[in-house]
């Protein structure tokens, strides 16, 4: 185990959000051949330079593999059940914040790796972020700051938080 596995925070992944992700990437696998097929037809068409439908069908064979690559990487490192409760924002939490001081403008979101965001209809942010950075080790009532993209700096305070059910 290098340095950075053991420094990567754990995805934590209910059992039916699991089983979702598995048969998603079962199904991408099982398309392989039909979308080989598909781009063999159409190189068959002719000139490559010019035809779309070649171009579309790799195109669409490479997002798939991009995928199938992104879902066995998150399921050989996930870990099913539930996250253990802390007394932190940690990765796999689901957090309310409210920004400034303003009370009635908050916001809810998963705190967790993007590929959960196809199984849930949480708003996900990335602990690598820099709203996820800013509040990871946060407890509830702590207010921090972080530099947004477009180079503000934006206060939060953290109002509550739970393990993610999935």
């Amino acid at each position: 185990m290098s340095s950075t596995d053991r420094e990567a925070p754990a995805t934590w992944l209910s059992q039916d959000a699991y089983d979702r992700l598995q048969a998603e990437l079962n199904e991408l696998i099982a398309a392989r051949p039909a979308m080989a097929a598909e781009i063999n037809a159409r190189r068959e068409e002719g000139d490559l330079r010019e035809n779309g439908g070649y171009h579309a069908a790799r195109e669409e064979q490479g997002k798939a593999e991009m995928r199938i690559r992104q879902l066995k990487e998150l399921l050989r490192t996930a870990q099913v059940g539930d996250a253990p409760t802390a007394d932190k924002v940690a990765p796999g939490t689901v957090v309310t914040i409210h920004f400034d001081d303003d009370t009635d403008d908050t916001e809810t979101f998963l705190l967790g790796s993007r590929e959960i965001s196809a199984t849930t209809d949480l708003t996900v942010y990335s602990p690598e972020s820099a709203l996820g950075q800013a509040i990871l080790g946060a407890g509830t009532g702590q207010t921090v700051t972080y530099t947004a993209p477009s180079g503000a700096d934006i206060k939060v305070t953290v109002v509550k938080f739970q393990p993610y059910g999935g």
